[in-house]
């Protein structure tokens, strides 16, 4: 069979992207008329009809929509080549979708941004915060910080570090309620933590499963380790929350030292594509300095 004409899956793209003939002209520069003169003759040359007309709009039939997956796909496959020739040639400017956690995106990350926006005043950070593992080949983000090791092949990964899950309250608390000294005496505090089963890493879980097996006096499930740390610091009780958040909250104060979470490895990661691109670069270089520097500060505090 001889190849399609791109015109053609181009107009194609256009009106099932719009569901209506009218808004594909608008878009194309071109008339309803020949839209769909041009819609019939790929209908003709694959020999089937691509769309069911209704008097509210069009609808795809079941090939029409494989084609529209397929056009689909080209259009993000043909969008990442540009981007791939914009950023070989850019300076360090323009738009970086990076996704992490809530709690790592919120707790650590943001507040870091700044020495980011000082090297590079022009970049555009848009940060999606989501327990969710976006698509990164599929172009989803351009930058992923993961609590776990990305399985996918086309990505480039690198640790940043562990995080463990672990104990903290606040000197107030601790001064109306005492301290617990053994695990035991959790039974005798609020426990703040996320749900089991809520969204989260898996050690985090099975550390929060553990201390649920004492029968606390009283429990408040926060969603996220964002919430949980605003309770303990609001002097609510004894929260599981990652280490990470020690070095910018001197106040917590760690209870049950030997009850921890497994090590959560955090890693940095993007496509493969993107090694050429100036901004992913700065953002790694950036992520990395970053993580050396929290590192250092942690080890001088512990």
């Amino acid at each position: 069979m001889h190849g399609i004409d791109w015109d053609r899956l181009r107009i194609f793209h256009a009106v099932a992207d719009a569901g209506s003939l009218t808004h594909a002209g608008d878009v194309l520069h071109l008339s309803q008329s020949a839209v769909s003169r041009q819609i019939r003759a790929l209908e003709e040359e694959l020999n089937t009809s691509l769309f069911h007309r209704h008097a509210r709009g069009l609808i795809l039939t079941e090939q029409g929509e494989l084609l529209f997956e397929a056009t689909r796909s080209m259009s993000r496959r043909l969008e990442t080549a540009a981007a791939r020739i914009r950023d070989s040639s850019e300076e360090v400017f323009g738009e970086l979708r990076v996704t992490t956690t809530t709690a790592f995106g919120a707790l650590w990350l943001t507040p870091r941004l700044s020495r980011l926006y000082e090297k590079f005043p022009n970049l555009r950070v848009d940060l999606m915060l989501d327990e969710r593992v976006l698509d990164l080949p599929m172009r989803e983000a351009d930058i992923a910080i993961r609590m776990r090791e990305p399985t996918q092949a086309d990505l480039i990964r690198k640790r940043l570090m562990g995080v463990r899950m672990q104990l903290y309250a606040s000197a107030r608390y601790l001064g109306a309620r005492g301290t617990p000294e053994h695990i035991e005496d959790i039974t005798r505090h609020r426990l703040i933590c996320q749900r089991p089963n809520a969204a989260q890493v898996v050690e985090g879980a099975r550390l929060t499963q553990q201390l649920l097996q004492y029968e606390t006096a009283s429990v408040l499930h926060i969603n996220n380790y964002f919430g949980v740390l605003q309770a303990v610091l609001g002097d609510l009780g004894v929260g599981i929350l990652p280490d990470y958040i020690t070095e910018d909250y001197p106040e917590l104060v760690r209870v049950l030292p030997g009850v921890e979470s497994a090590e959560v490895p955090v890693f940095l990661a993007f496509p493969e594509e993107l090694r050429q691109s100036k901004r992913v670069m700065a953002f790694r270089d950036f992520i990395t300095e970053e993580v050396i520097a929290h590192r250092r500060r942690v080890a001088e505090v512990g």
